[in-house]
């Protein structure tokens, strides 16, 4: 709306006659729908409030943003909606706030989890007879979360380059072991039968451990390094088969007992079979330290319309509320044998999936960890419920 058309207009109001006051009116009115349809298009969100704070304007992509309708938000206060806001403090210009603006970030819960920055600029900085302010929001949490991810990933290539260290000292050991192993081995050929059957049974068990330990490191790599995903339809069923079976020794060495619950049909996923087999397995590995007494590891598989699940619910220790949100942090670890790495590898491996991580945990009582794969078949069964109303060929 033009300032100088409707002050010339007040000041002549009572000269004009009806026919020209009229084609004034038209004219307010058409610029205030240019103003509002702007104002709408854009995909900031512009609240405007007076100078107690209550909202006096609200386009549509602040509706959006902080879950309201202007038409009943419309004269209440702000602070309604963004409570983690000091807005006496920030809505409090004196004479050189009105020459400056302000810029402020906050995270909002409703109408979704989003990090909102807006900015406050004072309608005094426009007429200095004016209160109150302009805010205008902007959506940056995909921003935030790309910059998570980026310190994220300046974190895995660090703990990378340790690991392959790390690894290759434990290598050269484990290859004089293997060598030392087959050469016992050998001399067992000269020695009485009854003294060499007990000794190779000692012998295999020795040989059977180092080779698990090769095989352990090298999936701890291949789990750490930047890999390209190999993508192929899996059976989480079989993939967690196989992880069960490979860590049958260690399960049955901690008294811990597993509890399959697995249905007769359970659809496909896109997945990379290693990498998902090296979830399942630090999944597991977490779950059997938290009992180091022995327990129940409950294993349930199921399906939705969108996502195959895997949870695996333990009778361990649990997580104390303070160390829930650390728990992905590389290092961080509450177990005096644990690595601090083995979280932090299934949230990297189910992002890589395009998956998600459920973790519910009571101390005392034992952890329940789902890991959430998309199904296969889900954009073919959307596709499908697009024509539950009609054939497309009547659209």
């Amino acid at each position: 709306m033009k300032a100088k058309l409707l002050d010339k207009l007040i000041d002549h109001l009572d000269v004009l006659d009806a026919e020209s006051l009229q084609g004034h009116f038209l004219t307010l009115a058409r610029e205030r729908r240019l103003m509002e349809t702007i104002f709408h298009a854009v995909q900031e969100g512009i609240v405007a409030l007076d100078g107690e704070g209550n909202i006096t304007y609200a386009n549509r992509a602040s509706e959006k943003l902080m879950g309201f309708s202007f038409d009943e938000a419309g004269g209440t206060p702000i602070r309604r909606y963004l409570r983690e806001v000091d807005w006496d403090h920030l809505l409090d210009f004196n004479e050189e706030d009105t020459s400056r603006w302000m810029v402020r970030e906050v995270c909002t819960s409703y109408p979704e989890p989003r990090v909102l920055q807006f900015y406050v600029v004072p309608l005094s900085m426009v007429n200095r007879k004016e209160g109150g302010a302009v805010l205008i929001f902007r959506d940056i949490t995909r921003d935030r979360r790309d910059e998570e991810n980026m310190r994220e990933s300046e974190r895995l290539n660090a703990i990378t380059l340790l690991a392959a260290g790390v690894a290759h000292e434990i290598g050269n050991p484990l290859n004089s072991l293997n060598i030392h192993l087959q050469l016992l081995s050998r001399e067992l050929a000269a020695l009485p039968d009854e003294q060499r059957k007990e000794l190779r049974e000692l012998v295999d068990v020795a040989t059977s451990e180092t080779r698990r330990l090769d095989q352990i490191i090298n999936q701890f790599l291949g789990a750490l390094r930047p890999v390209k995903m190999s993508l192929e339809r899996q059976q989480l069923d079989l993939i967690l088969k196989d992880t069960l079976r490979f860590m049958k020794k260690e399960i049955e060495n901690r008294s811990v007992i597993i509890e399959v619950d697995v249905p007769s049909s359970l659809p496909p996923v896109r997945a990379d079979r290693d990498q998902v087999r090296q979830a399942f397995f630090n999944v597991i590995k977490n779950a059997i330290q938290a009992m180091p007494g022995g327990g129940i590891l409950k294993v349930t598989l199921s399906a939705t319309d969108r996502a195959v699940q895997a949870a695996f619910t333990d009778t361990g220790v649990g997580i104390e509320a303070g160390d829930m949100g650390r728990i992905f942090e590389p290092y961080y670890t509450t177990k005096a044998e644990g690595s601090g790495l083995g979280m932090m590898i299934i949230h990297r491996i189910m992002r890589d999936h395009g998956g998600e991580i459920e973790v519910h945990s009571e101390p005392g009582r034992g952890t329940a960890i789902t890991l959430i794969f998309p199904r296969e078949d889900a954009r073919f069964r959307l596709l499908e419920s697009h024509t539950e109303t009609g054939k497309p060929e009547d659209r």
